[in-house]
This record gives structure tokens, C-alpha cells and sequence, in this order.
């Protein structure tokens, strides 16, 4: 469906369907990480209870395991949604191939399987508090890049023409198609010669999911976890 409405959107913009397609794309997900956060903040401690306590009538055999592994893929059934865009907008910025969003994926999961595995297990011990709020700051540096990155495809597609000059460059210093560039584009939208509005727009998600969050988690207090 991705591909057959890219495909429509370039011929119906003359050419220029693509960037407004990307742009758009990458402004949903930026929609979706951010409601991420902000729904997070408001129910994060109440979700880890209620997995918390499914796992002891698991343990104690009350329950049966397909309870707890029913609990966890509704917690996160939204997560797949998120992931199709995420990958969608990583690929819309160039660079990435197929080949390397596979290996990158695979790696990933078999990542999380292992930790996941060693904490079931008991051999790590992550505390609840430090996990969600190291996770919620890469989320907004995430949905910061990629709203930046809108800006540019918008720019590209001549729907915004402020704020395009230069602000500084750093290609001396840290390349953007080096790989430690490539890989802090993906994680925090590090460009090394970022315009104006571009810079705006992060700043600017940046100030809008800190806000949203802390006015969620005020409503709801004590609402993400403590550290253990």
C-alpha cells in the first residue's frame, strides 16, 4: 500500500509527490512517538503493574503463560504501526538500504529477545525508572530528527521556502555519511549543515513533547515508574 500510494502521490504532485509523501509519513510517526511519550507518562506505572502482577500468577501458576504473552502483545500492539513508519522514514532519508534495515531489524530483535531473556531469568536487573526515562529521551530526539527531516523533504518539494539558509556546517568535524553520522541521523536527526528551519522544528518537537509530558505526568503523578 506504501509503495502504490507513493507512486500515485508523485505522479499527481508533477514530480514533487514524494517529498510531500515522505514529509508526511515522517510527521505521522513524529504524531505517533509522541503520543508514545505523552500516553507513557500518564500510564506507564500502572501498565507495568498490571504486567507485574500477571507474571506472579504466572509464577505461582494461577495462570497460564499464553496470559501473560496475551497481556504483553496488546501493550504493545500499537508498537507495530510505529515500527512500519519508523522504518519507512529511515528509508525515506536515503542512505539505508534494504539489505542493511534487515540486518539492522534482525539485530534488534535479537537484541531485545536476549535482554529480555536475561531479565526473566534474573540475571539483570534493570531499574523500571532508569529504562523509561532513557527510552523516553531517545523517543523525543528520534521524533525531533524526523521532524526535521519533514521540514527538509517540504523544502525539497518547494511547499516551504523559510528559513533554508545554512546554519553552520560540521562536515569537517563529523561527516553526515560517515558512519557515526549516518548512525546519529538515525538516532538523534544529526545533520551536519542543518538549516534554519530545521533546526526550528527539532527545537520546537523537542519543547512540545517535554511539555505534553510533564503536563501528562502531572495529572497522573507517580505515574512512571521509580527506580528500583
Amino acid at each position: 500500500l506504501v509503495a502504490a500510494f507513493a507512486g500515485e502521490l508523485a505522479s499527481l504532485f508533477e514530480g514533487s509527490g514524494q517529498e510531500l509523501f515522505n514529509a508526511t509519513i515522517l510527521l505521522l510517526a513524529v504524531c505517533m512517538l509522541t503520543w508514545h511519550n505523552v500516553w507513557m507518562a500518564g500510564h506507564g506505572r500502572q501498565m507495568a503493574r498490571e504486567m507485574k502482577a500477571v507474571g506472579a500468577e504466572v509464577s505461582a501458576g494461577t495462570r497460564s503463560l499464553a496470559a501473560l504473552a496475551i497481556v504483553v502483545g496488546v501493550a504493545v500492539l500499537r508498537e507495530g504501526s510505529e515500527v512500519v513508519l519508523f522504518l519507512y522514514g529511515i528509508a525515506s532519508q536515503g542512505g539505508t538500504t534494504q539489505g542493511a534495515m534487515l540486518l539492522g531489524g534482525m539485530l534488534g530483535v535479537i537484541a531485545g529477545a536476549g535482554v529480555s531473556a536475561l531479565m526473566f531469568f534474573g540475571l539483570l536487573q534493570i531499574p523500571a525508572g532508569k529504562l523509561f526515562s532513557v527510552t523516553a529521551w531517545l523517543i523525543t530526539l528520534l521524533a525531533a530528527g524526523m521532524a526535521a527531516q519533514a521540514v527538509l523533504f517540504l523544502q525539497q518539494g518547494g511547499y516551504l521556502d523559510v528559513l533554508q539558509s545554512t546554519v553552520w556546517d560540521t562536515s569537517w568535524l563529523l561527516p553526515e555519511d560517515s558512519i557515526a553520522g549516518r548512525l546519529l541521523h538515525t538516532l538523534i536527526g544529526y545533520s551536519d549543515a542543518p538549516n534554519g528551519a530545521q533546526i526550528v522544528a527539532y527545537v520546537a518537537t523537542v519543547a512540545v513533547i517535554m511539555g505534553l509530558t510533564r503536563w501528562e505526568h502531572a495529572r497522573h503523578p507517580g505515574s512512571v515508574p521509580k527506580p528500583a
